[in-house]
């Protein structure tokens, strides 16, 4: 789920241009894979950019909603097969690829289902917290590596997006959150202000770039039940830029004993700079996720999103 779009309230930024419902994806799965055709369909999930189908109970296919996720589409289907082997967790790699046809005007992918929930939703119990987020730093450290992960990702384009740079994403939060607020959402707290103050003066991390998810927020990181990490997902924005924009979930996602056990098996010291741009970009995130969540009635997500907030200003 790309989260960039300023739009407004009324949900016109995530509308979709193409939503494929569970008819149409079955057509066009099997229209184009026999071996699928007739397979059952059934929603698994919809974001800003695509909508997720799980055909036969293994493959999961993503469906473009927006012309805007074209391009992320293509950088998932050239650059995951070749990163993924690298990585100890589990990526979705795009082995199903389907064409544009009559019905369908965009490229779409299919991969194998990669088990677990959704950080956002599984309501892990601190220790869950605690496997979930160690897994998670030893992850991204061989994410970042500047060998065998950066030779996959040498073409990828530089923080397209600048979400790396704090003086660009703080004033974006703020006005996600003033949005929040007004809608009676979000109640100000002087510690984001005083966070979000601090980015607008600050100057971006030093580098240098590596490979990141380049969104990684509370709904791409999947665990299971005891809150050992299974996967990450959707990785439509993955790009080069500071290491910052990765981490940015140790901050949204977790506080305490687990954002120790996420940075000590990530194992790289961060830096003030770097720290204050992952923050800044933890609390743009969630509140843009707490705008999407809020306006689409997704209860879970809201609540996992403003808490984001607040663990983001954490100490």
């Amino acid at each position: 789920m790309t989260i960039n779009s300023r739009g407004d309230a009324s949900g016109a930024e995530w509308a979709a241009e193409h939503d494929i419902g569970e008819a149409d994806a079955a057509a066009l799965v099997g229209e184009q894979f026999p071996d699928l055709r007739g397979a059952p369909v059934a929603l698994l999930a919809t974001g800003w950019d695509n909508t997720v189908h799980l055909v036969g109970g293994r493959w999961v296919f993503r469906f473009p909603r927006r012309a805007v996720a074209l391009p992320g589409v293509e950088r998932e289907i050239a650059t995951l097969p070749a990163l993924a082997p690298g990585l100890p967790l589990a990526l979705p790699v795009p082995t199903r690829i389907g064409r544009p046809s009559g019905s369908y005007p965009w490229p779409f992918w299919g991969a194998e289902l990669i088990p677990g929930r959704e950080l956002a939703e599984a309501g892990l119990p601190a220790a869950g917290q605690v496997r979930a987020a160690a897994d998670l730093g030893a992850f991204l450290r061989a994410l970042h590596d500047p060998g065998p992960a950066a030779g996959a990702g040498s073409a990828l384009p530089v923080d397209p997006m600048r979400r790396g740079d704090p003086g660009v994403r703080a004033p974006m939060a703020r006005e996600r959150l003033d949005r929040l607020a007004r809608r009676g959402v979000w109640r100000p707290d002087p510690a984001v202000e005083r966070l979000l103050a601090e980015g607008e003066r600050a100057d971006p991390p030093p580098g240098p770039a590596v490979v990141v998810h380049g969104d990684l927020h509370l709904r791409h990181l999947l665990v299971g039940p005891d809150g050992r990490a299974t996967g990450v997902i959707d990785w439509g924005d993955l790009c080069r830029a500071d290491p910052a924009v990765d981490l940015s979930l140790a901050y949204a996602g977790f506080s305490g004993a687990a954002r120790t056990a996420l940075l000590a098996a990530y194992g790289r010291p961060l830096g003030p700079e770097r720290e204050t741009a992952a923050r800044v970009l933890a609390v743009f995130l969630c509140a843009a996720l707490a705008d999407y969540a809020e306006s689409t009635g997704r209860d879970r997500l809201l609540t996992a999103s403003l808490a984001g907030i607040r663990r983001a200003v954490t100490p």
